[in-house]
């Protein structure tokens, strides 16, 4: 009987020190924030995504000219003074890139221009492309880790951490900030660090991906013959950063450039606005006529070495794979997504970053 007792309480006790944590905690160790003017264009902004291996930037302009993202007031200001230096008006992902370049027919008049000329707009004229630039967030320092995670789990991939500001409010995000120095903190830092107390999580951890009821469908995908430049689009429409890419139907009747229902597909790869990321800027045109399929198993592979990495690998689990593996598959391959199939490769599924800060949030909550 006390063996029984100690079980029960155990998982109980254990996280209560995990749930006095704080942001800063997790920022602290973060290299200083990636950002860009918003005169940049998007040849730069590109080579700032590619140098800084990041998926997306914060837009620095003048205080006092633009409307910040979602109505936010998101200041840098002087420490001593308390001058307002920048505002930053917004976020720009490699989706918005992507969206920007295969917006209109790349097919039409010559390659090289006109992708000289795509990639030399201001990187200003293309927030919003995407709904997730259209927010722009900050957390305080003093937030506990537990309205973090209530943050993220409700979809939103990053936020600003302002290191000395001013507000007040540590609950949630805000839309009004200033301060004179910023980081990024990101899902991904979230779920490192909640992997770094994984004995305080033993017990949500060990639970599989079926038992805790955070199995996502349908899921929607491309086929293994959609062209990069349909893949963008559909990404685009669908508000997806990535998509699983299913086994055909049928080659010839099938209509690849539309987003197809992946469940019970034979799962053949996944396909990233990421994965474009190091892809040199003068080939990018190129990239877009040709299937996912090819982009994945051939291009891929240079423009990966070329930044300096190894081709990404389909990162897949069972319904009764253990949570815990499924986060060191996120963490070990840095993916956002894990897809989750049957035995024989059939897709049954995904989970998400989003979906497990929410389900470990509701066992700390317990």
């Amino acid at each position: 009987m006390m063996g029984a007792k100690t079980d029960n309480i155990q998982p109980t006790v254990e996280p209560q020190r995990l749930k006095h944590k704080k942001v800063k905690e997790l920022v602290a160790v973060n290299r200083r924030l990636v950002e860009v003017p918003y005169t940049a264009t998007l040849a730069h902004t590109l080579n700032t995504l590619v140098a800084n291996q990041v998926v997306a930037v914060p837009v620095a302009a003048p205080p006092g000219h633009w409307i910040g993202a979602g109505g936010s007031m998101i200041l840098e200001s002087d420490k001593h003074t308390g001058a307002v230096r920048k505002h930053y008006i917004g976020m720009v992902t490699m989706l918005d890139i992507l969206s920007h370049i295969a917006g209109d027919n790349p097919d039409g008049g010559d390659e090289d221009s006109n992708m000289e000329q795509r990639m030399s707009v201001s990187v200003s004229s293309v927030i919003g492309h995407c709904l997730e630039s259209l927010s722009l967030w900050t957390l305080n320092p003093s937030t506990s880790i537990l309205d973090c995670m209530e943050v993220f789990s409700k979809g939103i991939h990053r936020a600003l951490v302002p290191l000395d500001g001013k507000m007040e409010n540590l609950a949630g995000v805000e839309l009004v900030e200033s301060a004179s120095t910023y980081r990024m903190l990101t899902q991904m830092d979230l779920i490192k660090f909640l992997k770094g107390h994984e004995s305080e999580l033993k017990h949500v951890f060990d639970q599989t991906i079926h038992e805790l009821s955070i199995l996502v469908e349908p899921i929607f995908g491309v086929t293994n013959h959609t062209k990069v430049i349909d893949a963008i689009k559909s990404m685009r429409a669908g508000s997806l950063n990535a998509v699983p890419i299913v086994e055909s139907t049928n080659p010839v009747t099938e209509d690849h450039s539309l987003l197809v229902n992946g469940i019970g597909r034979k799962v053949m790869g996944t396909f990233s606005a990421t994965d474009l990321r190091g892809c040199p800027v003068s080939q990018l045109q190129s990239f877009l006529t040709v299937s996912v399929m090819e982009y994945t198993m051939g291009l891929l592979s240079v423009s990966a070495n070329m930044a300096g990495s190894s081709p990404r690998e389909l990162v897949t689990c069972y319904s009764e794979s253990r949570l815990g593996e499924v986060v060191g598959k996120l963490v070990a391959n840095h993916v956002h997504r894990v897809w989750v199939v049957d035995r024989n490769g059939l897709l049954e599924g995904l989970v998400s970053l989003t979906d497990i800060i929410r389900v470990i949030r509701s066992y700390l909550l317990e």
